[in-house]
């Protein structure tokens, strides 16, 4: 299926649900993550900051996670038509931008190419890690500027079920899915959590 016609579908899919339902859900994969994913100080993860009122996997939980146990901890920024990854601490300001995003103040890229992990929103992602986003193709670009073995994680509210057919050569694929039912690995150690 063209991704144009899954991004139509995993949204009026994900916007039926309740807020308490993603919530609840974003708590399961949350688990899901901790249970497959190693976490130590000092580690450097990007992760996306869900947009309230647009039934996002709720990140809010990770954050609190990763600062707990000292993890540096990067988020997503559009800075002249790129994602940049900016640095943030607990107590970071955050403001909502035109899209209804929230980012930190500063623009300044922390130029890191090698993050330990980089969790990645999505609307869908088929069962050989090609992912469909919002379709600007800000985060291809930026995985294409990482090193070698950083881990691209998705995070989920549903498992995989139709074949994107339109992948281009510009797409990225992701390494993991984590849903509410499964860490799927693409190329390596898959987890059922049902």
């Amino acid at each position: 299926m063209k991704k144009s016609e899954l991004r139509k579908r995993y949204t009026a899919k994900k916007n039926s649900l309740s807020h308490d339902e993603v919530f609840a859900m974003s708590k399961i994969i949350f688990t899901n993550f901790l249970s497959f994913f190693p976490l130590k100080k000092n580690q450097k993860i990007h992760c996306f900051l869900s947009i309230s009122g647009k039934n996002e996997v709720e990140t809010g939980l990770f954050l609190q996670a990763f600062f707990d146990i000292g993890i540096r901890v990067f988020v997503p920024k559009i800075v002249n038509g790129k994602l940049v990854s900016v640095e943030i601490k607990r107590k970071t300001p955050l403001i909502k931008n035109s899209w209804g995003i929230p980012e930190p103040e500063s623009n300044t890229d922390s130029g890191i190419q090698d993050f330990d992990y980089v969790i990645t929103p999505l609307l869908y992602c088929d069962a050989k890690g090609n992912r469909v986003g919002y379709g600007k193709g800000f985060y291809d670009r930026f995985f294409s500027g990482l090193s070698d073995g950083v881990k691209r994680i998705g995070v989920g509210l549903f498992d995989p079920a139709e074949k994107v057919t339109d992948v281009s050569e510009h797409d990225i694929p992701l390494h993991y899915l984590v849903t509410p039912t499964a860490v799927l690995s693409f190329g390596g150690e898959s987890k059922s959590t049902k």
